[in-house]
């Protein structure tokens, strides 16, 4: 015998919404893989989503449809305690890009309030600076360092623990 949510689940699925990216492109997203942001999330129970398209203005389509990708891998995957490996190789190929796009990644997951993938992204980019130096972080994210020699001595000096 079938949930009562399943024909709900179904219906949502088979429901589609369309999103206005931050370029002007069209990105159509299943309302189920929609339902993973809570931001999208509260239009739809709030019945906002009857409008034509939604405007995500801080989001491309490019990284829209990467988020909502992610979105629908992870419909059917919600118990913390089942192992899935593929979803796994999945993530872990999913966030195999480079820096400029998993920072747009970070910006439209945060934006659309997708937390599982926010949480992926964070640990991503912890496992890519854990055990770094000030200098290979600035290196791996192209940050310049705006400090003169002798602040940054003065730094160093004041906040010997961080080094």
């Amino acid at each position: 015998m079938a949930a009562a949510g399943d024909g709900e689940e179904a219906s949502m699925k088979m429901k589609k919404m369309t999103l206005r990216a931050s370029d002007g492109e069209k990105v159509t997203v299943e309302m189920a893989a929609a339902m993973k942001s809570e931001v999208l999330r509260s239009m739809i129970e709030e019945g906002i989503v009857s409008q034509a398209e939604i405007p995500i203005p801080n989001v491309t389509s490019s990284i829209l449809s990467m988020i909502f990708l992610y979105c629908e891998k992870h419909l059917h995957h919600e118990d913390p305690n089942e192992e899935h490996r593929d979803l796994a190789v999945f993530d872990a190929e999913f966030l195999n890009v480079d820096e400029s796009v998993l920072y747009h990644l970070l910006l439209g997951a945060n934006y659309l309030e997708v937390k599982g993938l926010l949480e992926l992204i964070l640990e991503k980019l912890a496992s890519m600076i854990r055990g770094k130096s000030v200098e290979e972080i600035r290196e791996i994210f192209k940050i310049e360092n705006d400090y003169t020699p002798e602040e940054e001595a003065e730094f160093r000096k004041e906040h010997q623990w961080a080094f």
